[in-house]
C-alpha cells in the first residue's frame, strides 16, 4: 500500500451497523496489541454542527474531509477502521441530488483501501435523527454502492449476520488482509506449499492428496 496504515473502509447503506461494527472492530484490534485507529463520519459531524443535512454543493467539501481523516490517521496506525468514505458520500449525491459529479474523486480516493466491507441489509432500520432517510433507501443505496465498487474495481466483502456473527465475518477478513504480506513471503520462500504428498505428485494443491486412501 503506499501509506503506512493498512485502510479498512466500512460502508453500507443507513441503519446496518457499520459505526456500531467499526467500534468493535477497532476494540478487538487494539486488544491484540495493533495500533489500530477508527475514523469518524465527516458527514454527522456537519449534521449535528449545523442541524441540518448538507445542500448540494456542500457534498465535495464534506467527501474531502473524510478523505483528509483518514489519510491523516493511516500515517500513523498500523490498522485504520474508517466508518464510510467518500465513495458513500459520492452514492448519497447521486441518490439524493442526482449528482454524479463526486464518484471519479471519490472512487480514486477510495482505492488506498486494502479492503471494504460492505454492511448488509439485514438488520432491522432504525432512527436516527435528520442523518436517516428511511428503510425505502437502504435498497437503492447498496446497488448504487456495489454499482460503484465495482466500477472502481475495489476489492470488497459482503458482511451479514447478527451480534457476534457479523464481527466474526468481519474480522475473519480483516485478519486475511494483515496476514496478506506474511502469505507472500511464504509463497516466495516456498514454504506456502507442502512437499512429497506421494510417489506421483509433490504437488500440495493436488486433489489427489485429499482423496480417501485404500487401506492395505
Amino acid at each position: 500500500m503506499s501509506q503506512a496504515g493498512r485502510i479498512i473502509t466500512i460502508t453500507g447503506a443507513e441503519s446496518t451497523g457499520k459505526t456500531t461494527l467499526v467500534r468493535e472492530l477497532t476494540r478487538i484490534l487494539q486488544s491484540r496489541g495493533l495500533k489500530a485507529m477508527m475514523v469518524g463520519e465527516a458527514l454527522r459531524d456537519f449534521c449535528d454542527e449545523h442541524g441540518r443535512t448538507p445542500r448540494v454543493d456542500e457534498q465535495q467539501a464534506i467527501a474531502r474531509e473524510q478523505t483528509r481523516r483518514i489519510a491523516k490517521a493511516a500515517l500513523d496506525n498500523d490498522v485504520v477502521l474508517a466508518d464510510t468514505s467518500a465513495l458513500t458520500i459520492a452514492v448519497y449525491s447521486d441518490y439524493i441530488f442526482a449528482d454524479t459529479s463526486l464518484y471519479a474523486e471519490a472512487e480514486q480516493d477510495h482505492a488506498q483501501a486494502a479492503m471494504t466491507l460492505l454492511t448488509a441489509l439485514d438488520l432491522p432500520w432504525v432512527e436516527d435523527g435528520i442523518i436517516r432517510d428511511g428503510p425505502h433507501v437502504r435498497e437503492p443505496v447498496d446497488a448504487l454502492i456495489r454499482r460503484a465498487l465495482a466500477r472502481s474495481g475495489a476489492p470488497y466483502a459482503v458482511v451479514s449476520g447478527q451480534g457476534i456473527g457479523r464481527i466474526e465475518r468481519a474480522l475473519s477478513v480483516i485478519e486475511s488482509v494483515l496476514d496478506a504480506p506474511a502469505r507472500q513471503v511464504r509463497l516466495a520462500s516456498g514454504g506456502g506449499r507442502w512437499k512429497w504428498f506421494c510417489e506421483n505428485c509433490d504437488d500440495g494443491e493436488c486433489e489427489q492428496h485429499w482423496l480417501p486412501r485404500a487401506s492395505t
